[in-house]
C-alpha cells in the first residue's frame, strides 16, 4: 500500500498558492504538492523560466503569477491574478522571504535594512494573509502556512537584527490569526527552519558551521516541503497556532 495514499487523497484538487516558488523550499514544495494531486499556483518576482518544466510535467494542475511582493501596491493585483487561475484558493503558503543585512554602521544602511526586511519578510506576507482571510471567510475556511525562521525565536546575528525582528513579527501574526479566526474554520501554522540546503544558503555555510550541526548535514528543502504538504491537508486541525521547528536539532526550544 502506498504510505502517501491518504495524504494524496487529502490534497487532491486543493488549490494552493506558494509564494517564492521558483527555487529552494518553494520549488520543492510546489513539486511535492503537485505530485500529491493538488493544484498549485507558483509565484516568482519576474522570471518564469522555471515554469515550463513544471507545466510539461503537471499540465493544467499548475499555474503561475509574477509580481514584486516587496511593493505593497502590487500585492492586491497579485492576489487577484491568483484567484483567476482556478477561481479560489484553499491554502496560502507564505514562503517568499530574504535574509537581508541591516547593519548599524550608518543611518542609511540601518534604515534601508529595516525597511527592506520589514517589507518582504513581514508586510508582504501580512498583506497576503489579510486577503486570504477575507477570501477564506467567504468560502467557509482555509489554511495559512507561514515560513518564519529559527531567528524568530533566538534572534539573528549582529548584521541581521531586522531579519529576526521581521520573522518574529510573522510568527506573532500567525498565532493571532489562529486565535482570532479559528471560529471561521481558518487554520494557521508557522514553520521555523534553520539552515536549509538552498542556493541562497549554500554560499553562507562554512565547514565550521556544518561540523557543528547535530545531524552533520544541512536540512534538505524536501524536509520542509513534507511538513508544508502535511499541514496543507488539514489533518492536524488542533495544531493551529503552532510553530514547527525544522533545524535538525541545531536549535532546540
Amino acid at each position: 500500500m502506498n504510505k502517501n495514499l491518504g495524504l494524496i487523497q487529502d490534497l487532491q484538487d486543493k488549490v494552493i498558492f506558494v509564494t517564492g516558488s521558483s527555487r529552494g523550499i518553494g520549488l520543492e514544495t510546489a513539486r511535492l504538492l503537485l505530485q500529491r494531486g493538488a493544484k498549485v499556483i507558483m509565484h516568482a518576482r519576474s522570471s518564469v523560466m522555471f515554469f515550463n518544466d513544471m507545466a510539461n510535467q503537471f499540465g493544467n494542475n499548475v499555474s503561475w503569477v509574477t509580481g514584486d511582493l516587496s511593493n505593497l501596491n502590487c500585492i492586491e493585483q497579485i492576489w487577484q491574478n491568483v484567484l483567476e487561475c482556478y477561481g479560489h484558493v484553499d491554502v496560502l503558503v507564505n514562503n517568499a522571504g530574504a535574509w537581508l543585512a541591516s547593519e548599524i554602521t550608518t543611518t542609511k544602511t540601518w534604515q534601508e535594512g529595516w525597511e527592506n526586511n520589514i517589507a518582504i519578510n513581514l508586510t508582504a506576507p501580512a498583506a497576503l494573509c489579510r486577503l486570504a482571510l477575507l477570501h477564506f471567510k467567504l468560502h467557509h475556511g482555509g489554511i495559512i502556512i507561514n515560513i518564519t525562521s529559527r531567528s524568530a525565536h533566538r534572534g539573528d546575528d549582529a548584521n541581521h537584527l531586522a531579519y529576526g525582528a521581521a520573522k518574529g513579527g510573522l510568527l506573532a501574526l500567525t498565532k493571532g490569526i489562529a486565535r482570532g479566526y479559528g471560529h471561521h474554520n481558518i487554520l494557521a501554522y508557522a514553520i521555523a527552519p534553520g539552515w536549509v540546503a538552498t542556493d541562497l544558503a549554500k554560499g553562507e555555510i562554512e565547514d565550521t558551521v556544518l561540523k557543528n550541526l547535530p545531524l552533520g548535514e544541512i536540512t534538505p528543502a524536501s524536509d520542509v516541503a513534507e511538513m508544508i504538504a502535511f499541514l496543507a491537508t488539514g489533518r492536524s486541525r488542533h495544531s493551529t497556532g503552532a510553530t514547527i521547528d525544522i533545524t535538525g536539532a541545531d536549535y532546540v526550544r
